[in-house]
């Protein structure tokens, strides 16, 4: 492990973590409000180290692979670290504990909080919070890509490392390009919503807060009652649209603005991801119709607005979903575990992996019928090959696993079944909300604190899609 190398990476992230931070002060400024001595003080340390680390490392810019899964990692819980400064200087969030969470769910784009009251909270603190989930959303690392050509060798591990899903696209045939047009969409589609909310009657500064919470898929909103506060439909249906675009690969967003306006249509994972999308919100429109005193309008919007919320992971509410009857829950919970699509902000499993399983299991029963077949499993023309199943199959294993793991601590800590299930579910899946006592109507806060730094690292694990984090865990990655 090339240490230098690491401290070197980490140190421009932490600058960059600087700079991030003078957009919530002037907000501080801005509204007069007193917590700007806290951002304050939070860039002056973030600076400090990041000028520390990037002078000790200066010289040593080479990355190799397992470099990247370090700087990745530890760049993540850096910056949660650093992050979660503002909150405890200001005294909004003065527990360690709590911060720490508060932040790790904002970084992760999860949007689980321990926050029972929050709209008396400071504008500063408030756009923080939103501002950590669009950071997080793209990535700090692919940020730096965008405009640090400097990091040049080392660009490509450190993308493969930190973007989520089974493929890394790459756009361009530099990687700085590839991230500047990921970056570019992201930015586009966040001004194209912002603008709408606004036309849609939301206060310019509600509307940037859950534009970037939105198309970060995070959930974090200024008001308790989530997007639930407006009731206006317009704004419930533009965060819908703009919750479904941020579940697809962005590299698709790219190829549309290109011009290549069917390239959705010919990808079979946008097919599948729009398919389940459809299904679930039929099942819960119809099941909240039949049981609900609700006209037959708002079924289909309550329906179809959790139904992304939950599958694209971003977890904004405006229906209380745990009251709904089982059929709906389990469905939901279900889609918990999907996420959205390879090269999105989404979370969860990735619909790709979720159809290669199923399309797995499929051929896998036609052999125990014809055992001498060879029956290739593609995806559209593409074979995928036994190498990349392989992974398939034993990512989906560590991730049942750490969500079993995670639950079971959940109610050794006292949590009921339902409750420990959701916050696992949740938590691993960057979703936020859970079942039961983290339901949507609740929150993280009466969660022992053992509890919460267990869902910190389940978060970040999601975030990093497990791997990542896991092979530090591995002796051979610290040799020379």
């Amino acid at each position: 492990m090339r240490i230098l190398s690491v401290l070197y990476v980490l140190g421009l992230l932490m600058l960059f973590l600087g700079l991030a931070l003078l957009v919530p002060l002037l907000t501080s400024l801005y509204y007069g409000e007193s917590d700007w001595y806290a951002f304050a003080m939070t860039i002056v340390l973030s600076e400090a180290i990041g000028y520390a680390l990037w002078f000790r490392g200066r010289g040593s810019k080479e990355l190799r692979v397992k470099e990247g899964f370090a700087v990745v990692t530890f760049g993540w819980i850096t910056l949660s670290l650093v992050g979660m400064l503002p909150f405890i200087f200001s005294g909004a969030i003065p527990s360690v504990t709590d911060a720490f969470f508060e932040t790790v769910s904002g970084f992760t784009t999860t949007g689980a909080t321990i926050l029972t009251d929050i709209e008396p909270l400071p504008h500063g603190l408030l756009l923080w919070r939103s501002l950590t989930h669009w950071l997080g959303g793209m990535g700090f690392i692919v940020l730096s890509l965008a405009i640090l050509p400097l990091l040049g060798v080392g660009g490509m591990q450190l993308y493969k490392a930190e973007m989520p899903g089974l493929s890394k696209d790459k756009l361009t045939p530099r990687i700085a390009g590839t991230a500047k047009a990921l970056w570019g969409v992201y930015v586009l589609l966040s001004l194209a919503e912002a603008v709408l909310l606004v036309i849609g009657g939301m206060p310019i500064f509600d509307a940037v807060n859950h534009t970037m919470a939105t198309m970060a898929t995070g959930g974090f909103s200024t008001k308790n009652a989530s997007v639930g506060f407006y009731g206006n439909d317009f704004t419930e249906w533009v965060i819908i649209v703009f919750m479904f675009l941020a579940g697809i690969n962005f590299s698709l967003h790219f190829r549309v603005l290109r011009g290549d306006i069917w390239t959705y249509f010919r990808d079979r994972e946008f097919q599948f991801y729009l398919g389940a999308m459809l299904v679930v919100s039929a099942i819960l429109a119809i099941d909240v119709r039949m049981h609900y005193e609700t006209s037959t309008a708002d079924a289909v919007r309550d329906a179809v607005f959790q139904t992304v919320a939950i599958g694209t992971t971003t977890g904004f509410g405006t229906a209380d979903y745990d009251s709904w009857s089982t059929i709906s829950r389990m469905s939901l919970l279900v889609l918990m575990f999907f996420g959205g699509m390879a090269g999105s902000t989404g979370g969860g499993m990735k619909i790709v992996r979720i159809m290669l399983l199923l399309k797995n299991g499929v051929v896998e029963l036609v052999k125990s019928l014809h055992p001498n077949a060879v029956i290739p499993i593609r995806i559209g023309k593409l074979i995928v090959s036994s190498d990349v199943m392989s992974r398939i199959l034993g990512f989906f294993l560590i991730y049942i696993s750490i969500f079993v793991i995670t639950a079971l601590i959940m109610a050794m800590l006292g949590l009921d079944m339902v409750s420990a299930i959701g916050a696992a579910a949740a938590s691993v899946g960057n979703i936020g909300p859970g079942f039961g006592s983290v339901g949507p109507t609740m929150n993280y806060a009466d969660i022992p604190a053992l509890g919460k730094w267990v869902l910190s690292f389940a978060m970040l694990m999601g975030r990093l899609e497990l791997y990542t984090v896991l092979v530090l865990l591995t002796p051979d990655i610290w040799k020379a």
